[in-house]
């Protein structure tokens, strides 16, 4: 806030003395605001870094979880092919 005061000096001698003076507050300061938006914009910023990377690393589990159970199947079939096989040889074997 500036304060303008103006102040008027008259002499026994009827001369005139005029005395004009600003008084100001100080600087305006933002308060500090500007740090918090920055502050708050760097927090944003780590929180969906650490999201998206998350993403990424259920989309690695989804693949490897794939990827055991193609290995389990390929597993499962092998152990039914020898089952077979092992079945055919009995039957071979009896007659």
């Amino acid at each position: 806030m500036v304060d303008e005061r103006i102040t008027e000096v008259r002499t026994p001698a009827g001369d005139t003395h005029t005395t004009h003076t600003v008084v100001t507050d100080g600087e305006r300061r933002g308060g500090g605001s500007g740090w918090v938006v920055a502050l708050a914009l760097i927090v944003a910023l780590i929180a969906a870094i650490w999201f998206f990377s998350g993403m990424s690393n259920s989309e690695a589990a989804k693949d490897n979880a794939i990827a055991d159970a193609a290995s389990d199947v390929g597993n499962a079939a092998e152990q039914v092919g020898n089952a077979a096989q092992d079945a055919a040889d009995n039957v071979t074997n009896n007659n």
